[in-house]
């Protein structure tokens, strides 16, 4: 395919990992390692985009161990924050400039409804660019999944150590 002619919608991840913005930086950065991916949208129970964060965020914003990030939220780390997002007919060189623009490299695609449909992330214009992308077919149905993990830390020891 042309990339002057594809679309957010021929090239973007539809199987993806979402958390809601009360849950930990701890559990985003599990979801993250386990699911093998760097972009986390945040959605609230309608699956809106609140904002994504990426990995090398919530390692900027780590402090303590694992109970201070299990304290935390990670909805206050994209609060306020301008998130780029783009229609599934929207054009690869607009979903391109918003993240020259917003200086991000992903993009959520926001269905009609304003829903998530997708992320496209810098990789998968690359692998357009290159002719490396595989068009998926029209008619798939989006799976994001939305995980709720209870951390299990261990007890504290009463003999102080």
């Amino acid at each position: 395919m042309d990339t002057e002619t594809l679309t957010a919608a021929d090239v973007m991840s539809r199987v993806i990992v979402t958390v809601g913005p009360e849950e930990s930086p701890l559990m985003a950065w599990e979801l993250m390692r386990r699911g093998g991916v760097h972009h986390l949208p945040v959605v609230d129970a309608a699956c809106r985009v609140l904002g994504v964060i990426r990995r090398e965020e919530i390692a900027e914003h780590w402090s303590g161990g694992p109970a201070e990030q299990s304290a935390g939220a990670v909805g206050r780390l994209v609060a306020g924050r301008r998130c780029p997002h783009a229609s599934p007919e929207t054009s690869l060189a607009a979903v391109a400039g918003a993240m020259l623009d917003c200086g991000m490299d992903v993009v959520p695609v926001i269905g009609a409804s304003g829903g998530l449909e997708g992320l496209v992330t810098a990789t998968d214009v690359l692998r357009a660019v290159a002719g490396r992308s595989v068009p998926a077919p029209g008619a798939t149905e989006v799976v994001a999944g939305l995980f709720h993990l209870e951390p299990v830390l261990p007890p504290e020891r009463r003999d102080g150590s």
